[in-house]
């Protein structure tokens, strides 16, 4: 699998264009199992908001959150990979997202955001160092009737039932990135800065930051196992 630099958007939105509907080695939509878990998904839905909006809920509760399914290996980001294990967490999860819509001629790309989330498990706090910032927290950017939305598909509705928090929904309208409150009203997530927008998963930018920032105690493939393939 070659890497190059995708092209990047550090402010603002993209211009929607060609670039943001093609098939690439993660946004696999040609991919027979990627294809079939899209148009069960979307069904009957005739126009891009409906589908988008049915395609939303499907990755997000079809696709069980899973943080400790990560691994610094370019299979584990691509959309085919997500639907084949049917867990993911949110970066490959965003990376189907973003497949589908692509499949069906919706411009799309990935965004990266560092959050706090303070309904984190003691567990996922230990893996990650006692770190409290989620650095890399993915979702899509999806152009649905002539604008740019954010769509965050990481957490299921059967986990957010056990936390006690409500799940993120999407009208393919407004941006959806994750619960603010939790149904007591505390404060459960913080989006504390964007790290842009960019046509194909920056794989190399994620491994590089992710393993100068975290323990590798996160992945279950140490750096020193990480594989990447250059031109």
């Amino acid at each position: 699998m070659s890497q190059l630099i995708p092209q990047f958007t550090p402010y603002g939105w993209p211009e929607p264009g060609p670039l943001y509907l093609e098939s690439t080695d993660y946004f696999n939509y040609h991919h027979p199992q990627v294809e079939e878990f899209v148009r069960q998904a979307v069904g009957q839905a005739s126009t891009p908001r409906e589908q988008m909006v049915r395609l939303f809920l499907a990755v997000r509760d079809q696709i069980r959150y899973d943080p400790f399914s990560a691994e610094l290996t370019q299979r584990c980001f691509q959309a085919s990979s997500v639907v084949q294990d049917g867990a993911a967490f949110c970066i490959p999860k965003a990376s189907l997202l973003v497949a589908g819509a692509r499949m069906l001629g919706v411009p799309a790309a990935i965004g990266l955001s560092d959050v706090v989330n303070h309904f984190s498990s003691a567990k996922m706090e230990e893996a990650m160092g006692g770190r409290e910032v989620f650095m890399h927290h993915g979702w899509a950017a999806l152009y649905i009737d002539q604008k740019w939305v954010k769509a965050a598909p990481a957490f299921n509705r059967e986990l957010c039932a056990r936390m006690g928090v409500p799940p993120t929904e999407f009208d393919g309208m407004s941006d959806a990135i994750l619960q603010q409150y939790s149904e007591d009203g505390s404060l459960t997530m913080e989006y504390l800065a964007d790290h842009g927008i960019w046509a194909d998963l920056p794989f190399l930018r994620i491994v590089s930051d992710w393993a100068g920032y975290y323990p590798a105690t996160l992945w279950r493939h140490r750096q020193s196992h990480i594989t990447v393939a250059h031109e």
